[in-house]
């Protein structure tokens, strides 16, 4: 018999046991205080955990519950993989849906490249339903160009089992890009984009709702692509990918996939060198996001506004959209928090910060905030392991830092067997460009031959 509902959690259920989801809630918080973290969670949030609509919690919460059940993992919590719910949010999967293929192992703070891990992501996209997709590589080393291919059949009727696969190839772009970075996944993850917004020309769905989801799934594959587009330097194909899922996002009515593109316009934008892009995009963003219920994601947007701020040399705004950005973030978690944004703690807002500040050309206090960002960061995020200390090393390196700045250039370069990320092999060579003119130093002597001995330069944007 075919089951479309969530299957509820009934191993969490038992754990609150004669409490009130009130008052389990109420030690839910206390719990997340003795360890330092900050959730919302209120009755409401326990009864979609019980009810399965939450399959997995996010990284804070995830902590605390571990710390209220010391020796249990999630599975015994009856939570599901994070690698089978990363992406959008929790979505129930269909028994006629294709069963997502089991994920290679991970062990926090390495991102080991596997032979089962490419050949896992090469079946994202599954036959099923009324249409056809052909399996879209998503693999590390990439796929021969017949792999890629898209059928649809003549009758194009799109059901639940299609809208699963444009899901699960979003969660699974997420988690190889926490662990890897962008140079190497871009050429694939394009493949199932393509897939994805043939489901979208091919018509027909049976509900709304799964219409509804269709467009918000192809529209976070659209970002999550644009992502990768950005982090491996192809700044003009990021900046079509997150136009593609803005108007996607202003077709389907969807706030939340809307504050997300214009979140990651401004990004680009600053990157890119357009600042006063990059505060539109962050002030609309904010517009779109202020019905969301989600402090955490106004913080963020806010953090945009002021790198773009930054860029313009505007200290006084900067330091505005700093502030307000602080504010929102103390509000805590919140149900309305996009399960996108789970990359996003004190640690990445340390390090937006300190990018703020160098941008306005104050290195120290750069320095300073990108040393607390290292400090907290989260060794789930692999990428971040590399990408918080290539920030902090250059901006050592411009406060006069030498020594610090080459032992942390080090270790950056200890993490680049394992993250593929055009962008990180920049800010690590500007440090480099630093050091050079420091002579006399022998620990940045050291770091410079190794940088050199290792390619030195970036990448080709072919990202291969």
């Amino acid at each position: 018999m075919v089951s479309t509902g969530a299957v509820p959690n009934l191993a969490f259920r038992r754990l609150r046991g004669q409490r009130s989801a009130g008052e389990f809630a109420a030690a839910v918080r206390r719990a997340a205080r003795e360890i330092g973290e900050q959730v919302a969670c209120d009755a409401r949030y326990i009864g979609r955990v019980e009810s399965g609509e939450i399959r997995c919690p996010n990284y804070a919460y995830e902590r605390v519950f571990l710390h209220m059940f010391p020796g249990a993992s999630l599975t015994d919590l009856g939570f599901s993989a994070r690698e089978s719910v990363r992406g959008r949010g929790a979505r129930t999967v269909s028994a006629s849906a294709p069963s997502p293929a089991p994920s290679a192992p991970f062990v926090q703070g390495e991102s080991p490249h596997t032979d089962e891990e490419s050949d896992v992501l090469r079946r994202v996209f599954m036959m099923g339903g009324t249409a056809t997709v052909a399996a879209a590589s998503l693999g590390l080393g990439g796929a021969p160009a017949a792999a890629a291919g898209v059928s649809l059949p003549a009758q194009r009727r799109v059901g639940e089992s299609e809208v699963d696969a444009v899901e699960q190839a979003v969660r699974r772009i997420r988690v190889l890009d926490d662990r890897h970075g962008g140079d190497g996944l871009y050429r694939q993850a394009a493949r199932p984009l393509r897939a994805a917004y043939e489901l979208l020309d091919a018509g027909t769905t049976t509900r709304r709702a799964t219409a509804d989801r269709l467009h918000a799934g192809a529209g976070e594959l659209a970002i999550s692509v644009g992502w990768l587009a950005h982090d491996s330097g192809r700044f003009e194909d990021a900046r079509s990918h997150y136009a593609e899922a803005l108007a996607t996002a202003r077709l389907a009515g969807d706030a939340g996939l809307e504050a997300h593109a214009f979140c990651n316009t401004s990004f680009l934008a600053r990157d890119a060198g357009r600042p006063r892009e990059a505060v539109r995009a962050a002030e609309a963003g904010q517009r779109a996001a202020r019905a969301l219920g989600s402090p955490r994601l106004l913080a963020l947007l806010a953090l945009r506004e002021a790198g773009g701020r930054a860029g313009l040399g505007d200290r006084t705004g900067c330091d505005r959209a700093i502030g307000r950005a602080r504010a929102a973030f103390e509000r805590g978690a919140a149900a309305g928090d996009p399960e996108w944004m789970s990359f996003f703690r004190e640690a990445e807002l340390e390090l937006l910060e300190a990018q703020c500040w160098s941008a306005l050309g104050d290195w120290s206090r750069a320095a300073r905030h990108g040393r607390r960002a290292v400090t907290l960061q989260d060794a789930h995020f692999t990428r971040n392991l590399a990408l918080y200390r290539a920030q902090l090393a250059g901006d050592l390196a411009r406060a006069g830092k030498v020594e610090e700045a080459a032992a942390t250039g080090h270790q950056v370069l200890n993490l680049l067997d394992r993250v593929r990320s055009s962008r990180i092999r920049g800010m690590v060579a500007g440090a480099a460009r630093v050091l050079e003119g420091r002579a006399g130093s022998s620990g940045a002597e050291s770091f410079l031959t190794r940088h050199r001995e290792l390619g030195g330069a970036q990448p080709s944007p072919s990202g291969v």
